[in-house]
């Protein structure tokens, strides 16, 4: 497809905009979250898709969630069926634990899985949410300037943002709109930074979305390869059998997006960011590079920055 506009089409109208709007995509822990809380700092409205997903559009399944395991256990069912405590969550935008919670893995009960179909369910409610979390953006964009009278707005999205759009389409209606509103920007990583974060979940595997069609093909994969039924695999290691493989799903998903809705910025870019001016000079270099038609500077395999994680 034609590249769609930016919504700063130069170096010089983004560096001259009285309100500058981005949305920062990519693999989680390449730095979205640590770039939008310097932003935040200096005085930027940060949205977060995914804490946005888990208040408004999935915060009462997650309550829910944590009250069906307090039922089991007796003081806290009368407890709860006198309205004598209250089960919230507390998540915060550094803190994703109970989204991530109530997302799950499939597998072995007894090791706290979740039957495959109720895994699905659940993964199609985060879809949802997650298409409505990122349309709600230009209503938050209004709502902080004429609200709380921000002229600047950082959207860091989830890292399954690809999952849930179609790049190669010039009508889909969440790039459509989210382009019209904010330059999206694709931090881009390099070999090194996709090794080390297959290493850093090895390490501790956790709950993610995956696209249904790539979800089910590996699953039904991973019960093949293993000769396992599907309440005899561990979770732990059927999410990290599944990690790599969605993170080379995603690169070239990802890829389009920033090729045809907007820019490329590298991950070892990202990292050196200490200030708002650093942020403003690497977005122009990036809209410059794309109106000379000029690939990013290399991202060729080193060891990841530090403080690279979101």
């Amino acid at each position: 497809m034609k590249h769609a506009p930016l919504l700063y089409e130069t170096a010089e109208e983004w560096h001259t905009a009285p309100q500058r709007r981005v949305l920062l995509f990519g693999m989680s822990g390449l730095g979205k979250t640590r770039s939008s809380a310097l932003l935040r700092a200096a005085g930027w409205f940060h949205y977060s898709v995914d804490y946005r997903i888990g208040t408004r559009y999935m915060g009462e399944a997650i309550a829910d969630n944590f009250k069906r395991e307090a039922m089991k256990v007796p003081l806290l069912r009368e407890l709860l069926l006198s309205d004598s405590v209250r089960i919230t969550s507390n998540i915060t935008f550094d803190n994703l634990a109970p989204l991530a919670t109530y997302l799950g893995k499939p597998g072995d009960p007894a090791k706290g899985g979740l039957d495959f179909e109720e895994y699905r369910r659940r993964q199609s409610e985060h879809h949802e949410a997650e298409i409505s979390a990122l349309m709600d953006t230009p209503r938050f964009i209004e709502r902080a300037r004429s609200l709380y009278g921000y002229d600047h707005f950082i959207c860091d999205s989830g890292g399954s943002i690809c999952e849930v759009v179609n790049p190669e389409r010039p009508t889909d209606p969440v790039l459509a709109t989210l382009a019209r509103h904010m330059l999206l920007v694709w931090i881009e990583g390099s070999e090194a930074h996709t090794n080390e974060l297959v290493r850093r979940f090895d390490r501790a595997p956790k709950p993610m979305y995956y696209q249904p069609a790539f979800l089910l093909e590996a699953w039904q994969s991973y019960l093949k390869e293993k000769e396992l039924a599907p309440e005899a695999v561990d979770p732990d290691e059927f999410v990290r059998y599944t990690y790599a493989r969605a993170l080379a799903h995603r690169q070239p998903r990802y890829a389009a997006m920033a090729r045809n809705w907007g820019v490329t910025v590298c991950a070892d870019e990202v990292a050196k960011l200490a200030s708002e001016g650093d942020f403003n000079a690497l977005i122009g270099k990036a809209i410059a590079r794309r109106g000379e038609d000029a690939p990013p500077p290399s991202t060729a395999p080193q060891p990841p920055a530090p403080g690279t994680t979101d």
